[in-house]
């Protein structure tokens, strides 16, 4: 009997050390799982270059990998999902990475273009500067390559913020600032930033008194639709200022 009576002040005190462990780790690990993942996602970003770079990287042995394209492909919603360059044999562009991470791009003449040796016989082999680079460089999701790794790591950490926030949502106590439709259109934003504006009101400054009214699934599906612009607005002045290599993209 004594057991059976103690066992509610056990547990209590248990449940009560838990909850204080989880709310800990969700005010502090979200952003600083944030942080760690903006870090990474800026240095492995594209960044637009120049033929006349691609050729000192070439020159220098600085091609890591590279890949022929016609442009990005970044169709996913989610906000932690980075572009890839769309494989194009014949396209007018080249993304490669160098050893330090870091992932260019630049705008060169497509293949059919590229002037042969004059007397050779047409091939199915790569010419010009396709042959360059296909002498000193792997292809673009070659194993082991820096900027590939980061850039998987990067994902990790957006995938567990995302989890963190989304399972905190679903299954722990009602939000207080909006219902959870609200937060789940929020969290949609560009660059995490929805996730970071439901840590700060939800769990880093609550409101001392629940509102009157909360949010609901359609204010939040019009934050993000306004929210969502004024970012890529935001994005594009800040790029113009600050140029390309500051703010990739």
């Amino acid at each position: 009997m004594a057991e059976l009576s103690a066992s509610p002040s056990v547990s209590r005190p248990f449940g009560d050390r838990w909850r204080g462990v989880v709310s800990i780790a969700l005010r502090w690990g979200l952003p600083l799982l944030w942080v760690l993942w903006a870090a990474l996602a800026w240095w492995v970003a594209p960044r637009e270059a120049t033929a006349g770079q691609l050729d000192r990287d070439l020159a220098a042995g600085r091609v890591v990998t590279f890949q022929r394209a016609s442009g990005w492909a970044d169709d996913d919603a989610y906000w932690g999902s980075r572009p890839q360059p769309r494989y194009d044999p014949q396209g007018a562009m080249i993304a490669w990475s160098v050893p330090n991470g870091h992932v260019r791009y630049a705008f060169v003449e497509p293949p059919e273009e590229q002037a042969e040796p004059t007397g050779s016989q047409s091939t199915d082999r790569p010419t010009g500067l396709d042959a360059r680079l296909a002498a000193s460089a792997g292809p673009w999701q070659s194993a082991g390559a820096v900027a590939h790794r980061l850039a998987d790591a990067a994902g990790l950490l957006a995938g567990a913020v995302t989890l963190l926030w989304l399972v905190r949502l679903a299954v722990g106590a009602p939000p207080l600032v909006g219902n959870r439709w609200f937060w789940y259109w929020i969290g949609l934003l560009p660059f995490g930033v929805g996730v970071l504006a439901w840590s700060y009101r939800e769990i880093w400054r609550p409101p001392p008194v629940p509102p009157a009214v909360r949010g609901s699934g359609w204010r939040g599906a019009g934050w993000l639709l306004l929210a969502g612009v004024g970012i890529v607005l935001l994005v594009s002045v800040a790029r113009a200022l600050f140029g390309g290599s500051v703010v990739p993209g």
